[in-house]
């Protein structure tokens, strides 16, 4: 694939270690490309505290609708047939039904948000648009366990899009009708086919002031893609000849990323200065402000309706919940009513957490709206703790949102060094992290140093090292409310011995690595595709087939 930027260098991007498999492996498919991938620093609202959504998984359910929303980009609307393609060995040909993503694939394609009410009856929805829809399961070598691969047809005329679910609701897609692509649902894209080599094009385009990358790629069928703020308009591709066809794709997530973007740091060990002089808070609205190319009043609006949301879902998650498709029936009301009457073990902080986050996991199953922080399977850790230890110390609301700002800030390490995938990581990539994410946030709450922050996400992350992914029945339910639980004993536990001063001795991105090669030693089997752990035991097979009935669901088998 070929770059050219406007100032006449390689595309305008801050490259970042991640742990993520090649995008596509010589050979494999029709997209030939071995790199890896090259992308834009994470952003707290993009990468960590979000999407807004719901379903079970954001790795499945959110990240399948914004995968699908480019799709229908891409053949103008809502198509008359489709093909989806899963590789036996990845996680999707057990997980897709189960775990949301042919939910949030429907829902996608007929428009919808990841958040949208209407999720649940997708299935329904895209069969009574009159869509024409086959889901195939292959051996296709596919690098990465969560890729998508979707053929559609509108008015006759094929697309084709590959794209990949990297964790936390993330996606990257990496061909368009079989050609290389890389992009990440952070710009408006216009995909241009052209007749010749592209050349000359992709070089008038990037001599605009408004266009911040050009890509010219693809043989023998040549796509110029352009990356811009806005779409190129058609009297602008007028002027050029030898255009056939051209498509436009939508940004997809909340934080656009622009040219010249730079941020003052990508790891713990980048911030310059004296950090037992400095709150976390500080060095995280540094960042994101850069990042977004926000004001800090923006980015604390912005914090402030997350937490709206997570508020909201504890009070809903309290007042009772019910899904058909559920493991776990309601719980959280008879912890609250034990707890009222004095019946249960004297645990102050812990107790009030275990509350908190037993509610929002609660409404996570029950499909209600939730934040993936940092993703749907571990959304109840870092806010449900966050909001019991504020409300316990009586803290403001600035300062409830600085707290969740550190939290977001060790979630940008978290993914610039690893993954919040967890099947690339297990449920160290998941409740791990946002265990981590929460003892910052709780050292933030109690005044502590950005230093003190570091060494409790350090503590917390060191304890959950190897957690392996194993959903009981193939759904994201249990153990991930016990693991959640969990993660929220251990962020309190390394909140205090950081405030402490216990020595945490390895830095926070040096665990960070660890827990990379661990992810990337991990057995298949253990990575969320139920074939190994709890996912393989008699009453988990029991659960699941009860829950499928008489073969009705497709993670049956």
């Amino acid at each position: 694939m070929r770059g050219v930027s406007p100032n006449g260098r390689a595309p305008n991007s801050v490259k970042r270690r991640d742990a993520r498999l090649p995008a596509v492996a010589p050979g494999r498919s029709g997209c030939e490309s071995s790199r890896m991938p090259a992308t834009l620093p994470p952003s707290i609202f993009n990468d960590v505290v979000g999407p807004v959504m719901r379903g079970p998984s954001s790795s499945h359910s959110a990240a399948s609708v914004r995968i699908a929303r480019l799709a229908r980009d891409l053949c103008g609307g809502t198509p008359e047939r489709i093909v989806l393609a899963f590789d036996t060995e990845g996680s999707l040909a057990t997980t897709h039904e189960s775990q949301g993503s042919d939910m949030g694939l429907f829902g996608g394609l007929l428009g919808w948000d990841a958040d949208d009410a209407r999720l649940p009856e997708s299935a329904a929805a895209l069969r009574a648009a009159g869509v024409d829809l086959r889901i195939d399961l292959a051996k296709l070598d596919d690098p990465h366990p969560n890729t998508y691969r979707l053929q559609l047809w509108k008015n006759g005329v094929e697309h084709r899009l590959v794209a990949l679910s990297t964790g936390g609701g993330m996606i990257e897609v990496v061909s368009i009708d079989g050609a290389p692509v890389q992009l990440f649902g952070d710009y408006a894209v216009t995909v241009i086919d052209v007749a010749d080599d592209g050349r000359a094009l992709a070089t008038a385009l990037a001599a605009r002031g408004e266009v911040d990358d050009v890509v010219v790629t693809g043989a023998p069928q040549t796509l110029v893609v352009a990356s811009a703020q806005r779409f190129l308009d058609d009297d602008v591709l007028a002027k050029y000849a030898g255009i056939r066809r051209v498509r436009r794709l939508s940004p997809v997530l909340p934080v656009r990323s622009r040219r010249g973007l730079a941020v003052p740091f990508l790891h713990a060990g980048e911030m310059t200065g004296d950090l037992n002089e400095c709150r976390l808070s500080d060095r995280a609205l540094e960042y994101e402000c850069a990042r977004g190319g926000l004001s800090q009043d923006a980015v604390l609006e912005q914090m402030r309706k997350i937490l709206a949301i997570v508020r909201s879902g504890v009070q809903q998650g309290l007042a009772g919940t019910e899904y058909k498709d559920r493991i776990l029936p309601r719980q959280s009301h008879r912890f609250a009513a034990l707890l009222a009457e004095g019946r249960l073990l004297e645990g102050g902080l812990l107790n009030r957490a275990i509350l908190y986050v037993s509610a929002l996991m609660e409404v996570k199953s029950s499909m209600g709206v939730i934040v993936a922080a940092p993703t749907a399977g571990s959304c109840a850790t870092f806010p449900g703790t966050t909001l019991a230890a504020a409300e316990m110390l009586r803290s403001s609301e600035e300062e409830i949102l600085r707290a969740m700002l550190a939290a977001g800030l060790i979630g940008v390490f978290v993914a610039t060094r690893s993954s919040f995938a967890a099947e690339v990581g297990g449920c160290q990539a998941e409740t791990g992290a946002a265990a981590a994410m929460a003892a910052a946030a709780l050292v933030e709450l109690m005044g502590g140093s950005a230093a003190q922050a570091l060494s409790a996400s350090s503590h917390a992350l060191q304890n959950v090292l190897g957690l392996i992914c194993d959903p009981i029945a193939n759904r994201v339910e249990a153990p991930c409310l016990g693991r959640n639980i969990a993660g929220a004993s251990n962020a309190i536990a390394s909140a205090n011995i950081a405030l402490a001063g216990y020595d945490h001795l390895v830095p926070l991105d040096e665990v960070l690595d660890a827990h990379r090669e661990i992810s990337e030693r991990m057995a298949r089997e253990l990575r969320c595709t139920a074939l190994g752990g709890l996912s393989i035991t008699p009453t988990s097979k029991a659960i699941e087939a009860r829950l499928c009935g008489s073969g009705g669901c497709g993670s049956c088998g």
